[in-house]
């Protein structure tokens, strides 16, 4: 398990292309180094460890997927980011 921020430092946990909130929530899938929802719907893109949304790429979409929730992590937020692009909203 690798810990990933979105840009303004919340945490979040990466397992394989899985990606996790704080509170073990399954929140993502990273294809391509991008970030889908469980829908199919984009929702960031991947720049080193922290996720972005870049309206560049809210066109693309993938396959929808079936949530599996893990335990929660005690990560604490982290210092926001420069990084060109917004914080992802999860849904």
């Amino acid at each position: 398990m690798s810990h990933l921020y979105t840009r303004d430092g919340v945490p979040l946990s990466r397992r394989g292309d899985d990606v996790h909130d704080s509170s073990g929530r399954h929140v993502g899938k990273i294809q391509g180094g991008k970030v889908y929802g469980p829908s199919g719907r984009y929702v960031a893109t991947l720049v080193g460890d922290r996720l972005v949304y870049r309206s560049t790429d809210s066109a693309t979409i993938s396959g929808p997927f079936a949530p599996s929730p893990t335990a929660g992590t005690g990560a604490a937020q982290v210092g926001g980011s420069g990084l060109w692009g917004d914080e992802p909203t999860f849904s």
